[in-house]
């Protein structure tokens, strides 16, 4: 019982149990050597994303009355120069390998203690905290894509929605890999140190350059893992005091713009760092040399600031704010765009309403915050509903240590799944259902193999708090 509660029941008054109330007592539970820097950053990428997706996604009715799915970044050029702000990811793989480095290390020290099973126990646990939230938004797309064949809908119209509503799981796909190979990189690290970081770097200009030089086909997918494990490695880094000196972390962030500019402005990739309808290179899919120069960047910004950002953090509002956008992090990422979709849907449904304007115009500008305000309380009674699955954790099945083959099966499972739902969607052409179900059971099966997930115990979950 928390020492509200406590207060509470001698009093003889009911405990609070306002999502405010709990994320302030959790904050206030925190180690004072706890660098709150970290959960900040995490907080505020995810954030950025959400309204980076809000703002790039413009669909509008043209002059004949259909549909357009218009896209900020291809109708107004300029544009492109904002997701050297809103391309955000690179912090998170700056935030998670901070964080996979100080649980790893911990798990080592098990390890010493003579615990066996330590690798695939903590595999398993880091795993179920990103997928168990992934689970309810890709089974009630799967149901609503099922829905709409039925009902006779365009398909195309329906993976459409479906893929929209679903990009974000892309970025779990990668993340579980390179969280994966955490004993790997954590190990070169320790052994290599930066060195770690600019062997990655070397591969990924090796694999650009085959690509884009010598038209090498395909090879440019394996930069998934050069270009973020060696932001990855950067955590690393930062958790061991590389960057204690903030002025080491303004020489990094000085150097990252010069390479970018040139990269860009003068070199072949492209301004933006998302993709863009109809060009001929993306820095995203798969990531470039310009991406990780991007992440090098906004590392050495971010660190920076770290100083500054902690102490704003002692504050106990801004630090109770952080830790609440924490407990429900994973919900508002993967479940924005199912908002965005809906408040889309609606306005076609009432006849177009406020769709009629262009993108980049200043009267559609002047209505983002309408719309902004419609996203959020689309979003609300999602997070309501949905935000438990990742406050709460499924027991693994029996309490035992999972195999080493089930478990590397697991994780590949999970991960191609989720892959497969971001490049071909889970709606299908073909079929009488119009769903392609094993891309949706890929991910489930995986955490049965892993020993949890709706196959196993979907009912008897644990509270861990926000």
């Amino acid at each position: 019982m928390s020492q509200s509660e406590q207060t509470s029941k001698i009093m003889g008054k009911k405990p609070k149990s306002g999502l405010w109330v709990k994320a302030s007592e959790m904050a206030a539970m925190a180690p004072p050597e706890r660098n709150r820097w970290v959960d900040f950053l995490r907080a505020l990428s995810i954030l950025a994303v959400v309204i980076g997706h809000w703002l790039v996604a413009a669909p509008y009715i043209d002059s004949d009355g259909a549909v357009q799915g218009g896209h900020l970044l291809g109708i107004l050029p300029w544009s492109q120069w904002l997701t050297w702000g809103f391309q955000v990811m690179p912090i998170f793989f700056l935030v998670g390998g901070y964080s996979n480095g100080v649980s790893w290390s911990a798990q080592l020290r098990k390890a010493k203690a003579g615990q066996t099973g330590i690798y695939r126990d903590w595999l398993a646990s880091r795993v179920q905290r990103l997928i168990t939230p992934v689970f309810p938004v890709l089974l009630l797309w799967a149901g609503l894509a099922f829905a709409m064949t039925l009902a006779g809908m365009d398909r195309a119209n329906v993976r459409m929605a479906t893929e929209l509503a679903l990009i974000p799981v892309w970025f779990l796909a990668v993340y579980l890999l390179v969280t994966a190979l955490t004993p790997l990189s954590l190990r070169a690290w320790k052994r290599f140190g930066f060195g770690s970081f600019f062997a990655l770097a070397a591969a990924a200009i090796a694999v650009d350059w085959l690509t884009l030089s010598q038209g090498v086909p395909h090879l440019n997918f394996i930069n998934f893992l050069f270009v973020w494990v060696g932001i990855h490695q950067l955590g690393y880094a930062w958790k061991d005091g590389a960057f204690a000196k903030p002025a080491l972390a303004v020489v990094w962030f000085a150097a990252a713009l010069a390479i970018l500019l040139g990269l860009t402005v003068y070199g072949p990739y492209p301004i933006a760092m998302i993709g863009v309808p109809g060009a001929e290179i993306t820095n995203s899919m798969p990531p470039t040399t310009a991406l990780l120069t991007l992440g090098v960047m906004q590392a050495g910004l971010v660190l920076a600031l770290e100083p500054m950002g902690r102490k704003m953090l002692d504050n106990a509002t801004l630090w109770t704010a952080t830790v609440l956008m924490n407990g429900m992090i994973m919900t508002v990422y993967l479940w924005h765009l199912t908002a965005f979709v809906l408040v889309m849907v609606l306005a076609w449904v009432m006849g177009g309403i406020g769709l009629d304007l262009f993108p980049g115009t200043a009267a559609w500008w002047w209505s983002r915050p309408i719309w902004f305000a419609l996203y959020i309380a689309a979003l609300l009674p999602m997070i309501g509903i949905f935000a438990r699955h990742e406050r709460v954790f499924l027991p693994i099945r029996g309490g035992r240590t999972v195999p080493k083959l089930r478990a590397v099966l697991g994780v590949l499972a999970i991960c191609i799944g989720l892959a497969m739902t971001a490049a071909i969607s889970i709606a299908s052409s073909e079929g009488l259902t119009g769903v392609r179900i094993w891309v949706v059971a890929l991910p489930i099966v995986g955490a049965g193999l892993l020993g949890f997930g709706p196959v196993y115990g979907w009912f008897k979950r644990q509270p861990s708090g926000i």
